[in-house]
């Protein structure tokens, strides 16, 4: 990680009321592409971490049961919890939460994890960690939208500013998720820097296979 979690809280607290202003064409197609890939069902939980001004877990809580938005900064929680209340939102809650530690509570099962452009700031090792935290979670999908290189990392683009961010390839996020006990069951190409990966697990809670898309594709 470039900066400590407090130096990445400050400098999101300080940009916080302008934050969704300064959103590119690639910022609203990703944030669309995760919030169609999580597709909750009434019933379920969605956690949203890094969830910041609340772009993914504001309409989700007009399809999910439950919306948990965690992120670090206190601005971006005050602005999501502000947008929230404009929209009459009540199964939406946002709150202090980290990749490595999200803060769910105990008497809560998530369905749905999602996360949109913040899982960038951390290292290689510390993402590692948060997918394994975030599968430990027992979601049935995970949905990552994030920068990351397709091919070589060009720090002139305007998603990558190497003082504070620290993408991977695609390459080592889908190695995460495998080594967590997941498949990429979808691969969203936006920019050479930018996409989505989506994520279920191989393995049920019973500890069963659960077949792939491409095995079952094969028996038909």
């Amino acid at each position: 990680m470039k900066r400590d979690l407090d130096e990445h809280a400050e400098r999101f607290d300080g940009k916080a009321a302008e934050y969704d202003e300064s959103k590119t064409e690639e910022h609203r197609v990703t944030a669309s592409l995760v919030v169609e890939h999580a597709a909750p069902g009434a019933d379920d939980v969605v956690l949203d971490l890094g969830t910041g001004t609340g772009a993914i877990a504001l309409p989700l809580a007009g399809e999910a049961s439950r919306v948990l938005g965690q992120d670090i900064s206190d601005g971006m929680l005050e602005q999501a919890r502000e947008k929230a209340a404009e929209r009459d939102l009540t199964n939406v809650d946002f709150g202090v939460g980290r990749f490595r530690d999200p803060n769910v509570p105990e008497d809560v099962s998530v369905d749905v994890v999602t996360s949109n452009f913040a899982m960038h700031h951390l290292d290689d090792a510390a993402k590692r960690e948060a997918i394994e935290v975030m599968a430990e979670l027992g979601p049935r999908r995970i949905v990552l939208g994030d920068i990351m290189f397709f091919g070589e990392a060009d720090p002139s683009e305007p998603f990558y500013g190497p003082e504070v961010d620290d993408p991977a390839t695609v390459g080592v996020l889908a190695d995460a998720f495998t080594d967590a006990g997941f498949a990429l069951t979808a691969v969203e190409f936006v920019h050479d820097q930018v996409g989505v990966l989506v994520a279920e697990p191989t393995v049920s809670p019973d500890g069963d296979p659960i077949p792939s898309m491409e095995s079952e594709s094969d028996a038909e």
